[in-house]
C-alpha cells in the first residue's frame, strides 16, 4: 500500500504518546510542560524530513520531475532541453555618405530591447543597410519591418533614429518550457526509437530548434514513401518558411537518422481559417475574449492536415469559455472537412 505522510499534529500526537509511555507519566502533561516542548520540536524537524522525502521522490520521474531534474531525466535518454535562440535580420541606417558604422555598434527598441550589428557598413546614397543580432535570446527580440531602433551611442554623421529593413528581424526563440520538453521526454520513453516508425520521425524532427507540431503521413507518395509537414507555433507566422523546410528536411536526411528505404518529403501545409459566427449570452468583451481562447485551444490540441473538424467540438469549446451561460453557433452550420495538405488555423470570429 502507499506511504502516507504524517501530518504535524500526527507526528506531535506520537512523540508526545513515547514520551510520556517511556518516563511513565500517568499524570495529564500540562500545556507548557518539557514533553510538550520537546515533542513539537522534534515533530517539527521531522515533518520537513518528510517533506523533503516526498519532494526527493517526485524527481524520481519525469512526470513530477522539476526544471532541472526534468534536465537530468531527458539527458539519459538523450533528449535535450530547446535553447533559447537569438534574433537577427537587417537594419537600415540614414546618414552622411561614406560614413562607417562600424561592427558591435549597439541599437536599441524603446522598450529595451537590445541589438548589436554584425558587420561593417558604409552609407551610399544616403542609407546603408547590414545585418544586425540581439543582445539577448528569446521571442521577446523579434521585430517586424519599420520597426524604429536607435543608436545606444550616436556616431557623427549618421541619424541615431533607425529602422528595421523589410524582411525583419527574426529567428529569435524562447527556450522550450517544462511542459513541452515534459512532453517529449515522456514521448521518447513510450516510444522508443525502431529504425523509422512514425514516432521516430516526429522526434527527428522535433529536434530542429522552432518545430512545435508534426504530422507524419506513410506512404505519402506510395510506398516506401514518407510526408511530414510541421508548424512552428511560437512565431506570429505558424506555417514554416521555405528556408525552415529545407532545415528540417536535411535534418532528417541525414544518414544517422532516414532509413535507407525511405523516400522522405517534407513540406509546408497550407493555413486554411476556420471562421465562426456566433451569438453569446451574456454579450461582452471578457467572454468574447474567452470564446476565442477556447477556440484557439481546440486547434491548437486537434488541428492537422486532412482533418475533419466536428460542430459539436466548435460547441464544446464555446460552452466551455469562462462566463458564457448560452450560444448559438450558426457559421459552421456542420463539420468542417480539411484536404491532406490543408491544416486549420482560427479564421474571423464574428459575434452576433
Amino acid at each position: 500500500m502507499p506511504f502516507v505522510r504524517p501530518t504535524l499534529a500526527e507526528l506531535v500526537s506520537r512523540i508526545e504518546s513515547d514520551l510520556t509511555s517511556r518516563l511513565q507519566i500517568d499524570s495529564p502533561i500540562l500545556r507548557r510542560a518539557l514533553v510538550r516542548v520537546i515533542a513539537r520540536a522534534s515533530a517539527g524537524g521531522m515533518h520537513g524530513i518528510h517533506g523533503h522525502l516526498d519532494w526527493a521522490a517526485n524527481q524520481l520521474f519525469a512526470t513530477t520531475a522539476e526544471a532541472e531534474f526534468l534536465d537530468l531525466h531527458g539527458a539519459e535518454i538523450g533528449v535535450r532541453r530547446r535553447v533559447a535562440t537569438f534574433a537577427a535580420g537587417a537594419v537600415t541606417f540614414t546618414g552622411t555618405n561614406g560614413t562607417l558604422i562600424p561592427p558591435g555598434t549597439r541599437l536599441q527598441r524603446s522598450d529595451g530591447a537590445s541589438f548589436t550589428t554584425t558587420a561593417t557598413a558604409s552609407i551610399s546614397a544616403g542609407i546603408a543597410t547590414t545585418n544586425v543580432k540581439a543582445l539577448s535570446a528569446g521571442a521577446h527580440s523579434n521585430c517586424e519591418e519599420d520597426t524604429a531602433l536607435a543608436l545606444v551611442s550616436p556616431i557623427a554623421g549618421i541619424s541615431s533614429a533607425l529602422t528595421v529593413a523589410e524582411a525583419g528581424i527574426s529567428g529569435g526563440l524562447d527556450a522550450e518550457s517544462d511542459s513541452t520538453y515534459r512532453s517529449a521526454i515522456l514521448s521518447r520513453k513510450r516510444n522508443p526509437p525502431q529504425g523509422g516508425a512514425l514516432a521516430d520521425y516526429k522526434k527527428w524532427v522535433l529536434e530542429v530548434a522552432g518545430v512545435t507540431r508534426v504530422w507524419v503521413q506513410p506512404n505519402y507518395m506510395g510506398p516506401g514513401t514518407v510526408g511530414i509537414t510541421f508548424v512552428q507555433d511560437d512565431l506570429e507566422d505558424i506555417i514554416p518558411t521555405p528556408e525552415m523546410v529545407e532545415a528540417v528536411q536535411a535534418h532528417i536526411d541525414d544518414p544517422s537518422r532516414r532509413p535507407l528505404c525511405a523516400t522522405v518529403d517534407v513540406y509546408a501545409p497550407t493555413a486554411v481559417p476556420l471562421d465562426v459566427t456566433v451569438h453569446i449570452v451574456p454579450d461582452n468583451a471578457n467572454v468574447r475574449a474567452a470564446v476565442i481562447a477556447e477556440l484557439q485551444d481546440l486547434l491548437l490540441r486537434e488541428a492537422e492536415p486532412g482533418i475533419t473538424i466536428p460542430k459539436t467540438h466548435l460547441n464544446e469549446a464555446i460552452s466551455a469559455a469562462a462566463g458564457e451561460f448560452d450560444h448559438t453557433l450558426s457559421i459552421p452550420s456542420g463539420n468542417v472537412d480539411f484536404g491532406p495538405a490543408e491544416l486549420p488555423v482560427l479564421g474571423v470570429v464574428t459575434f452576433v
